[in-house]
This record gives structure tokens, sequence and C-alpha cells, in this order.
């Protein structure tokens, strides 16, 4: 699920080989921190949040699959 993360995430931004992404395991969950280019972070976070939340619910269901609880945050 992180490939996903980081593919989605680098289709969007202009400066791609700044993209970064860890995975945390916290309780019971999976974080995915995604970090990019502070020039970037409006084409990540979209308008209203739109574009996160997409890629949230991808994340989301990729996980559903597996059993899995995740979140993405984007830093």
């Amino acid at each position: 699920m992180k490939d996903i993360v980081e593919i989605i995430a680098k289709a969007l931004v202009d400066h791609p080989e700044e993209v970064v992404v860890e995975e945390k395991d916290e309780e019971r969950m999976t974080v995915f921190e995604l970090h990019v280019a502070q020039d970037d972070m409006g084409k990540v976070i979209g308008k209203q949040g739109r574009i996160a939340k997409a890629m949230r619910t991808v994340v989301k269901a990729a996980a559903t699959r597996e059993n899995k609880r995740v979140t993405v945050e984007i830093i």
C-alpha cells in the first residue's frame, strides 16, 4: 500500500523526486506519512481537500481487502 500512495503522489506533483512515504505502525493502525515539496502541497491536497480525501479512500479500500486499518497523513 505504501507503493500506491507513492505512485499517486508522484503522478500529481511537479517534483516527484522529493516524494517520500514513511510507514509507521501505531495502535491497530498503519499510518502513511507523505512528504512532498512545499510547492507541491496544494496539488496533493487539492481544492477543499478533495484529492487528499480520494487518495485516502483508495488506500483504505486496498487495506480493507487485507483486513487492515490505514490512514494517510500529508506532511
